[in-house]
């Protein structure tokens, strides 16, 4: 094989390697995703942002004390596949959820599901 040979397969390879989207992502081995958590609560926080977007909602407890779960989704891109828009959720709105909850129990989820105020249920994920 010549050095000129060498050098196009070289290029070719390259150009294939380079040119090939990497799809890498994080597990979510931190979320329960063999159940269900539900919750209801009004957003206080919404960031539509890349790589996940974020809501925040002030839940109410049965003891009467509120708490702030984080909510994390998928990236924007996805979601405006999906059908969803970005005003679709907005700050102060009630919004209801079923999400997998943080294997610790802590105040936080993988958005499984979102009905919008006055809304319907659509999965966001």
């Amino acid at each position: 094989m010549s050095f000129i040979d060498s050098r196009a397969i070289m290029f070719f390879v390259s150009g294939f390697i380079c040119g090939t989207p990497i799809l890498a992502h994080h597990s979510h081995s931190n979320y329960a995703t063999t159940e269900y958590t539900h919750l209801q609560g009004m957003v206080t926080e919404f960031h539509w942002i890349n790589p996940h977007t974020w809501i925040y909602i002030e839940v109410l407890g049965s003891d009467g004390q509120s708490t702030v779960w984080a909510l994390e989704g998928p990236s924007p891109t996805e979601l405006l596949r999906d059908g969803w828009q970005r005003d679709d959720v907005k700050i102060g709105d009630t919004i209801t959820v079923r999400c997998h909850q943080l294997k610790d129990r802590s105040s936080g989820c993988l958005l499984g599901f979102v009905t919008p105020e006055g809304g319907v249920e659509k999965e966001w994920d």
